[in-house]
């Protein structure tokens, strides 16, 4: 066993409970943003509030996962310090930890909602298979952590009851895979000869594999927010969100430029965290979206055609009375 670092045992539990995967969370508030109600206190409070539900079942997913992979854990060169793999954090009250928290939040969430609360048991159950058995199969272990991030959009879009379009959906999950398949291949990178020992269904996978399917992926996820930012149902209430598709693209485009010509070998999260380009576009994306959803304004066209009464037609742009756009 590795042996156990001097920390608390509170300060294990929380660093069991990953706390620098938080920002993973932050997609619940998708629909909060393009829904155009991130300054309704209200709603920026429930959307809070579900972000904090799905830290702690997040979290106590994290434990569960630690705890079956704790003896591969401490054979490799970072897992190994993890509390429990380390043994600061002991395996007993990670369990006891990762229960309450299962149950404590899915039973909160029902108190908002019972949409809301099948979200997130869809999400809990959909995690628990994904360490029993999930992560253990070729591709579907991507796609399902892929499914973890929609699930959190729609999550978002439940507590406050707005619709969350097919296009925007589909931008979160091909988006969440772009990252999944970056996170399998940094993996393979870092353990070199030993990923097979380390982590068995990384037997399935090869560097040129995942080059594909990441170049291929980086070229759906751009079409599809292309797509969402031009539909019919966003153009009318954003006309202009277009505009910020080049910053999307330069985005996916700067990671492939660090994994490919950099060399990078950190995880996906961690470039986000570490790359100063990727968090100064992402500034300027969400100011973007943020400035347009408070000026930006449907065209409102008057024509100088007349009919054949000699009278103007107006044409004015339809409503959109969904939700999220």
């Amino acid at each position: 066993m590795t042996q156990s670092p001097n920390i608390s045992l509170p300060v294990a539990l929380f660093k069991g409970l990953r706390p620098k995967q938080i920002p993973k969370n932050l997609f619940v508030y998708v629909a909060l943003v393009f829904s155009n109600n991130l300054f309704n206190p209200k709603m920026l409070g429930m959307v809070t509030v579900a972000f904090t539900l799905f830290c702690l079942v997040a979290g106590s997913v994290y434990l569960m996962n630690d705890i079956l992979d704790v003896e591969a854990d401490r054979q490799h060169p970072k897992k190994r310090l993890r509390p429990i793999a380390s043994g600061a954090l002991p395996i007993p009250v990670a369990k006891a930890a990762s229960v309450l928290l299962m149950t404590g939040s899915v039973g909160a969430s029902f108190a908002f909602g019972w949409q809301f609360g099948a979200v997130v048991l869809c999400y809990l159950v959909l995690q628990i298979f994904y360490c029993f058995r999930g992560k253990h199969i070729v591709l579907v272990d991507v796609f399902m952590l892929a499914a973890g991030f929609v699930l959190r959009v729609v999550a978002g879009a439940a507590i406050i009851h707005v619709r969350s379009t097919p296009w925007l959906l589909l931008f979160s999950f091909q988006l969440a895979l772009f990252l999944g398949f970056g996170k399998r291949r940094q993996e393979i990178v870092l353990l070199g000869a030993d990923a097979e020992k380390q982590r068995a269904i990384l037997e399935e996978y090869s560097l040129p594999f995942l080059d594909q399917i990441i170049v291929m992926i980086a070229g759906i996820t751009i079409v599809c927010y292309s797509v969402y930012s031009v539909q019919s149902g966003t153009s009318l209430k954003l006309p202009h969100l277009w505009a910020t598709t080049p910053l999307v693209i330069y985005g996916v485009c700067r990671y492939l430029y660090l994994v490919y010509q950099k060399g990078w070998g950190g995880a996906p999260d961690e470039a986000l965290r570490e790359d100063r380009a990727l968090q100064v576009v992402i500034a300027i994306w969400l100011a973007l979206v943020l400035i347009l959803f408070k000026f930006d304004r449907p065209f409102n066209i008057n024509t100088p055609e007349s009919d054949k009464g000699g009278k103007e037609v107006k044409v004015n742009a339809r409503k959109n009375t969904s939700g999220a756009p």
